[in-house]
């Protein structure tokens, strides 16, 4: 008796769906084993006054580690310190702008300086830009790539200076799941992303070719997330900000520390970007057009009117200050909105 071949998609779906059981260690909180691996290690973080990285820096400092917080907004980075001091961690404020190599330098510097080493370097700080290509400005795409890329190659640069006289360390750079599927409307946020995907892949072989095998490079591969990157975000695509079926930032950041004592060198976040690596890799123009079409409905299609505006790209912005942002429910109540209009 012959059996019936199930159709590509339908292979796809169950390939996806094995792949999130699999994955979903990795973004619980971490243990009691992990702690005691962070306790009294010495972290880095640039880009810890909101998002990813402050969510990192204050388990960190529950866990009692050293936190070394670096990003533009100084007054959100005390907030931050005094959380970790009050988990049971140390914690340092340098203000810094990881565009400026010079500040760079100064934040690597002030944390050997006060801690004696570190452990763990995390390049957490990044800029978006959401539109049609040829409607962003230049210099906010200038200012995309200073940030994304220049600005991990100053932090990585600087942390294997540090890492090279100790002969261990852990570098983390943020990637995306656009380091994989690249999308639409996001076309020089995602190739900063797949440069940074490149760029810790050859570090790992220069690194292996060297003989420095207690020096590792992790990339993290987060799925959208509800973080304030879509507040801070550069929007000149007509609408509000928003992707479909964004996770809570408490699995990225769970999935960082975790990473910063188990590094791997790439690590998808979670089962929709692990699924979308995956499909990616099996079916990449499919991928690409399926996701395209998505975020050309969410973004362009359905987003209620937005006016255009350069985001946090080039001066600091006062809202999007806590781990969460609200987007998720800010796009459900909009959605809602929108099928209660077309009702009437």
């Amino acid at each position: 008796m012959k059996h019936k071949r199930l159709p590509v998609s339908i292979n796809l779906a169950l390939l996806v769906l094995l792949i999130g059981v699999l994955s979903s260690c990795a973004t619980s909180k971490p243990g009691a084993a992990v702690q005691k691996k962070v306790q009294g290690k010495t972290y880095v973080i640039v880009g810890a006054s909101s998002g990813f990285g402050r969510g990192m820096a204050e388990q960190l400092g529950a866990m009692k580690a050293n936190v070394v917080l670096a990003a533009r907004r100084t007054e959100l980075l005390e907030e931050v310190a005094t959380k970790v001091r009050a988990g049971g961690g140390q914690a340092l404020v340098v203000t810094t702008d990881i565009s400026q190599p010079d500040q760079v330098q100064r934040l690597a510097d002030a944390a050997v300086q006060q801690f004696g080493r570190v452990d763990v370097w995390v390049n957490d700080a990044g800029v978006g830009g959401i539109g049609r290509f040829w409607e962003i400005p230049i210099a906010d795409y200038s200012r995309m790539i200073d940030v994304n890329l220049k600005g991990i190659v100053y932090g990585s640069h600087a942390a294997m200076q540090i890492f090279k006289k100790q002969g261990t360390g852990v570098l983390m750079n943020l990637g995306s799941v656009e380091s994989h599927v690249p999308l639409a409307y996001h076309a020089v946020y995602a190739s900063t992303k797949g440069a940074i995907k490149n760029f810790d892949q050859a570090l790992n072989q220069e690194l292996r070719l060297s003989g420095l095998k207690n020096i590792e490079v992790v990339t993290i591969e987060p799925w959208a997330v509800d973080t304030p990157f879509w507040t801070h975000a550069a929007n000149y695509s007509g609408g509000t900000p928003r992707m479909a079926a964004m996770d809570p930032p408490s699995k990225v950041v769970n999935a960082m520390v975790r990473s910063s004592v188990r590094p791997r060198q790439e690590l998808p976040v979670g089962w929709k970007a692990r699924g979308a690596v995956t499909s990616h890799r099996i079916l990449p123009h499919f991928t690409e057009r399926l996701s395209a079409n998505v975020v050309h409905r969410y973004q362009m299609k359905t987003a209620p009117p937005a006016p255009a505006n350069a985001g946090s790209l080039h001066q600091p912005e006062a809202e999007g200050r806590g781990v969460a942002d609200g987007v998720k429910a800010r796009i459900k109540a909009e959605n809602k909105q929108r099928r209660e209009q077309k009702g009437k």
